[in-house]
């Protein structure tokens, strides 16, 4: 769905399960601070809202080294989901494609290697007003919804991976 047609921090909080026990790792690229950190403060402030109290954060200088520096997280700390915050903006020339196709498969790649979900928090505008309007705009906060998913996606591990409790022997 475009997120013209939803407001990205809108969500029914009675369905988010608690995030008391739940440990995120947040990789938030500097290019473009003007939007990702907007979206950061968004990601990290409804964790905290759902209880989360482990957060390591990392910054890398753009969204190309997002997957690697997602990679260095869930290598070096004990994690339950990677939350991955970035803005390309579409220019003159093809590079937004390159990346977005890059990152997006990396994320996609580094979450079904290691089990641990990797979240694609990363604004793919056209222009720099609907970054704007996706950092806390007018159609919300896409780092309020990148920390939804994370919340709904550990829990989801969580109760997959479950062992079944058995009665007797």
């Amino acid at each position: 769905m475009a997120s013209s047609l939803k407001n990205l921090s809108q969500y029914d909080e009675t369905t988010i399960p608690s995030a008391q026990e739940m440990r995120f790792g947040i990789v938030v690229a500097e290019w473009h601070t003007d939007i990702t950190h907007p979206l950061y403060e968004g990601c990290v402030e409804t964790l905290e809202k759902h209880g989360a109290t482990t957060i390591h954060t990392a910054q890398v200088p753009g969204t190309f080294e997002l997957t690697s520096a997602a990679a260095l997280l869930i290598n070096n700390k004990k994690l339950d989901a990677v939350i991955c915050i970035g803005c390309v903006i579409k220019g003159e020339t093809s590079h937004n494609e390159y990346i977005n196709h890059a990152v997006s498969n990396g994320i996609s790649m580094l979450s079904i290697q290691t089990g641990i979900p990797v979240i694609f928090g990363v604004l793919t505008p056209n222009d720099h007003q609907q970054a704007v309007d996706r950092a806390g705009g007018k159609y919300g906060n896409k780092g309020v919804e990148a920390a939804v998913t994370a919340i709904r996606m550990v829990d989801l591990k969580n109760t997959l991976t479950q062992k079944e409790r058995k009665i007797g022997f």
